[in-house]
């Protein structure tokens, strides 16, 4: 159903589409014709912020973290290009800082680059994606200092946060160090320290100057558009621990009854220790420090409160990544020409049968290798979705454990039971490996990637954040 997403008139409050299909400069060349409206920013109620909404196409939404590595490697180039493209279409210049090159340190976590923090994390725990340190100091505070008031915004003793510095560097990787005695506010106070002595800023060196000039897009869905493909252009290890850093800003917020800490407050406490990096050259103009102020707080406020859209990957670009996928494996075709021609005749032969069928229906395997020997029949109509063939095989798994294996016909179901432990993954073809939403519907996936594998597997991690 096609959505009118002319509107530039912001309502606070109301919920408006945002539409992830359509390639964001294209909608930004529609909205070009009208005229922009800047709504209020300065609002300290987060309730009355505009509202979107994600409407899910028939491939269902993908979240930072569905795609493989290898398929995540693509994205950042291709955001790339597209905020470029949104730029010129909005007028706005892409500033962009060159890469700093980071001094060696004697220390072992404060002021030592993300990399090697996760590095040294991972010789401990393998698969590590955000520093341990940062995860101590965040659960600490979500243990015993979300009630606190002023928590993030009371200093605590330089003091003692200075001697607690010492101390985790001596004694965190022992074990030794014993967070009970801590004072809230000292430990909020070795957060902030911790990201602001990062060597490189935490949204990069190169793209700090894009995430502060986001504040001067007028139209607020286009500012979360630009948000949106510069954190996906982020370093996987930057997104990682910028979004464990955000969940936990938003815990804050949800607890500001208790904890005065409003959404505006925890934003204006945390911009400039995300925005001002003692490593890049300070040029503010005279008698624009407030409103410079003001807009990184904005900036922090806008990826708080939006942080699920804002870790959505959107499909006009997991198309795209389908699309360079399918070119890479042309270009590694045999060369023998009588082998490409008889590849050619059979993919002909195929398309054709299929395109004289229509195919209302199709019937398909889907593999459970861990949990299941054979593979399972799956019949799909227009109406299957994946969290129909998840519920039905988890029914027969409890019912008979599948020694028998039979064809199993799958309608849509009624049944709102979730699935919360199975997953199904869609591998090969034109995509390396996808975790799809239990809302896809597979017999258009199937036609988008007709040599795919599909692949039930256990959820590693229930709820799944990466």
């Amino acid at each position: 159903e096609a959505q009118d997403y002319s509107c530039t008139v912001r309502n606070p409050g109301k919920e408006e589409v945002f539409n992830m299909d359509v390639a964001y400069s294209e909608q930004a060349a529609v909205l070009l014709k009208g005229s922009f409206l800047s709504e209020s920013r300065k609002s300290k109620d987060g309730n009355a912020l505009t509202r979107f909404k994600i409407p899910k196409g028939r491939l269902g939404v993908t979240r930072i973290g569905d795609l493989s590595a290898q398929d995540m490697k693509k994205i950042p180039t291709l955001a790339l290009i597209e905020l470029t493209a949104l730029c010129d279409i909005l007028g706005f210049e892409l500033k962009r800082n060159k890469a700093a090159k980071l001094k060696t340190t004697e220390k072992r976590l404060f002021g030592v680059p993300l990399n090697t923090l996760l590095e040294n994390d991972q010789k401990l725990l393998p698969n590590t994606k955000v520093p341990l340190l940062l995860q101590a100091l965040l659960s600490c505070l979500e243990k015993r200092g979300l009630e606190t008031e002023g928590i993030l915004r009371v200093s605590g003793s330089q003091t003692r946060i200075k001697s607690l510095e010492q101390k985790l560097e001596r004694d965190f990787y022992s074990g030794l160090f014993c967070w009970d005695e801590v004072h809230q506010n000292d430990v909020s106070g070795l957060l902030k320290r911790f990201i602001r002595e990062l060597p490189a800023p935490l949204l990069t060196a190169e793209y700090l100057p894009a995430f502060a000039a986001v504040q001067n897009i007028p139209d607020l869905k286009q500012r979360l558009q630009a948000l949106n493909l510069l954190i996906l252009i982020l370093p996987e290890s930057n997104r990682n621990t910028l979004k464990a850093l955000l969940e936990f800003l938003s815990k804050v917020v949800a607890r500001e009854n208790n904890n005065k800490m409003n959404l505006w407050n925890v934003s204006t406490v945390m911009a400039p220790n995300l925005f001002m990096h003692k490593g890049l050259p300070n040029k503010i103009p005279e008698g624009k420090e407030k409103q410079l102020a003001e807009g990184a707080a904005d900036v922090v406020r806008m990826m708080i409160h939006y942080q699920d859209l804002l870790w959505t990957v959107s499909s006009f670009l997991v198309a795209q990544v389908r699309k360079l996928n399918e070119s890479n494996n042309k270009r590694y075709q045999f060369c023998d020409k009588r082998i490409k021609n008889l590849l050619r005749k059979i993919h002909a032969d195929k398309d054709k049968v299929e395109k004289n069928q229509g195919e209302p229906s199709k019937i398909v395997k889907v593999h459970a290798s861990l949990l299941l020997k054979d593979s399972l029949e799956v019949h799909l109509n227009n109406a299957t979705r994946v969290a129909d063939v998840l519920r039905q095989f988890q029914k027969n798994l409890c019912q008979n454990g599948w020694n028998i294996v039979n064809t199993v016909n799958l309608l849509k179901c009624n049944n709102s039971t979730e699935c919360t432990n199975l997953l199904l993954y869609e591998v090969g073809g034109n995509i390396g490996e996808h975790c799809l939403d239990p809302d896809t519907y597979l017999l258009d996936l199937y036609h988008i990637n007709p040599h795919a594998e599909w692949i039930i597997k256990q959820n590693p991690s229930y709820p799944r954040m990466f």
